[in-house]
């Protein structure tokens, strides 16, 4: 177990902690916004500004999601897997409120290539994914109902039922009786099913893309977040194949390590409707010019493997990146999307996630939808909701709790039935 896991959160080792380093300060906002300070998301590598949403789409988009995946995340594969559905249970939940639906998805090579040997010199093995979905019963007989997909720590079963283990946050269930009520369904799988969670990639999902001889991504190539990532939209594939769901409005949500992965799944994959990022930190939506509380070397040293492994290279010169994590905010826009922060979660900047999302507001608004409706971070359970990019912060630490969960449905509520952006129709993750 991690300390960012349980909710414990001290020590400069883990993605978790509330004690600076001596020395260490926040770069100033001031400093941030001067020239040589963050990188805009409205002006192109070259220096051309970007003046009309068509310059956003046709060139400004694709080169900073280049830019990601070649000094962050890695690239994601191309091409298809072979994708198994079994159905192992349905049933009826909640009083009769809820359908209860588990489903085994199955990865494996595509059929040209099941018998190409991956690194250790055998055929890779298939990738076995249990999905847990909860929809609202109304959903069969009436309109299909929005959905909200998040990965989760440790399996579908605390998901449901939580376990004994009351001081850990990780451990406690999820709010599912009062999202269907609410007319969500909920969706989710155990992220380790996807990529265990360790500095191996001989396992999980890489090796059904490695080329022969291939032991580890290369130096721009996907780590794990980038896997989590790849899983959501493959889910995502699956729940659009459902009649009960909404397709046009599934949320992509997640807390710490997994609210970067849902974060950057949003900003690949344009068919999620919203995103949500809670607690996310490094990495996630917090600004990394920052420097405070967790920064590129520490993530880069305890969890190398969550990134492509270039993104070292930034650790103490995160000025020199080319991107900031407000820009990874910008590619979700013009879709809703939700930062929430927790007053003692000073490992994950709080402070820096408000700026991810105020910095990001001018893409935002060039693409005629409303930036943060805040320019200074909100009081403490005062969530800023009614603009298309939303934040609040509450008391308290790492977690994702039940007044999270229920401020992410008051947006969603509010954005959902307002999506408006690109021209064309939202394409798929990109390069899939």
């Amino acid at each position: 177990m991690t300390s960012t896991e349980s909710g414990t959160r001290t020590g400069a080792d883990s993605e978790s902690g509330t004690d600076l380093p001596a020395g260490r300060l926040a770069v100033p906002e001031a400093e941030l916004s001067v020239p040589g300070g963050l990188p805009d998301p409205l002006v192109c590598a070259d220096g051309t500004p970007v003046r009309t949403p068509a310059d956003w789409w046709e060139r400004r988009r694709p080169e900073l999601l280049a830019a990601f995946e070649q000094h962050v995340y890695g690239r994601t594969p191309g091409g298809a897997v072979e994708v198994g559905v079994e159905v192992l249970a349905e049933d009826t939940v909640l009083d009769g409120r809820a359908t209860r639906v588990e489903t085994r998805l199955t990865f494996r090579r595509p059929a040209a290539a099941a018998d190409a040997p991956d690194s250790q010199g055998t055929a890779a093995d298939p990738v076995a994914v249990t999905v847990l979905t909860y929809l609202p019963v109304s959903a069969a007989a009436t309109a299909p109902a929005p959905v909200f997909l998040a990965l989760n720590f440790r399996g579908n079963e605390i998901v449901e039922n939580g376990s004994a283990a009351d001081a850990d946050p990780v451990q406690h269930p999820w709010p599912l009786a009062e999202l269907v009520d609410r007319g969500y369904g909920v969706a989710t799988a155990c992220y380790q099913d996807l990529d265990p969670d360790v500095d191996d990639f001989g396992n999980g999902v890489h090796p059904l893309f490695y080329a022969t001889g291939q032991t580890r991504p290369g130096e721009h190539e996907w780590g794990a977040l980038g896997a989590w990532a790849w899983g959501l939209s493959r889910i995502l594939d699956h729940l659009r194949e459902d009649r009960r769901v909404d397709a046009d409005r599934v949320i992509v949500a997640g807390h710490s390590r997994l609210g970067k992965a849902a974060i950057w799944a949003a900003a690949r994959d344009e068919r999620f409707a919203m995103a949500v990022s809670n607690n996310s930190g490094c990495g996630g939506v917090a600004l990394s010019r920052r420097r405070i509380g967790e920064t590129v070397e520490a993530i880069t040293s305890t969890f190398p493997h969550w990134f492509c492994p270039a993104f070292a290279a930034y650790a103490g010169r995160e000025e020199s990146l080319p991107v900031d994590q407000h820009q990874l905010v910008a590619l979700v826009a013009p879709r809703p999307a939700y930062v929430a922060s927790a007053q003692d979660d000073t490992w994950a900047d709080p402070y820096g996630e408000f700026l991810g999302a105020k910095y990001a507001s001018p893409v935002y608004e060039l693409l005629g939808a409303e930036g943060l409706a805040a320019t200074e971070q909100p009081s403490v359970d005062r969530p800023v909701v009614p603009s298309r990019l939303g934040y609040h912060i509450r008391p308290g630490g790492h977690a994702m709790t039940d007044g999270d969960w229920a401020r992410f449905a008051d947006a969603a509520d509010r954005h959902l039935g307002q999506l408006s952006g690109r021209p064309a129709d939202r394409s798929g993750p990109a390069d899939d």
